[in-house]
């Protein structure tokens, strides 16, 4: 009797153990990865090009998602201190898409870019610091720790660039 007893008990905490577990199963089954700046170190590279000059990247201030299919969204915050305040003030992250992506409802194209949280808008440039996608942005008050730049997965699906506490959306 006692050892019946005991394989239930197993049984049940196993089936347990298996739920509990099964969110994390299905997220890595999605395949798509929130990278964090730890995990940006050896893919970003310590300076870039930016309208005929080049800026280092601050590796601190940085996010992106690796995707299942391998293809990666990264960006970083840029020191555009040698800048001019016009290219500067639209100019904040380097910003690198490998695969198309829909941002703020509006496709974007694979390509290395220039981005910005201008005003109440998310500013997309090309690396002429020529306007190439502008969407709004929205601000998450409730964002507990906010920092310079940072990226994390959407509740709603998809995934938030924030500044600060002001972010927008973007999905594959």
């Amino acid at each position: 009797m006692r050892f019946k007893s005991t394989g239930k008990m197993a049984g049940a905490l196993f089936a347990a153990v298996a739920l509990l577990a099964l969110p994390g199963t299905i997220m890595a089954q999605s395949g798509n990865t929130v990278l964090k700046p730890a995990d940006m170190q050896k893919l970003l590279p310590q300076t870039v090009y930016y309208h005929g000059q080049t800026a280092t990247v601050q590796v601190r201030n940085s996010g992106g998602v690796k995707f299942a299919d391998g293809s990666y969204v990264l960006i970083a915050m840029a020191d555009t201190s040698g800048y001019s305040s016009d290219i500067a003030s639209k100019y904040q992250a380097y910003f690198i898409v490998e695969a198309p992506i829909r941002i703020g409802g509006k496709t974007l194209p694979a390509g290395v870019y220039g981005a910005g949280f201008v005003g109440s808008e998310f500013v997309v440039t090309d690396v002429g610091a020529h306007n190439v996608l502008t969407v709004p942005l929205h601000t998450d008050a409730g964002m507990k720790r906010p920092t310079p730049l940072q990226v994390q997965a959407a509740s709603g699906g998809g995934y938030r660039i924030y500044g600060g506490r002001k972010y927008v959306t973007f999905s594959r």
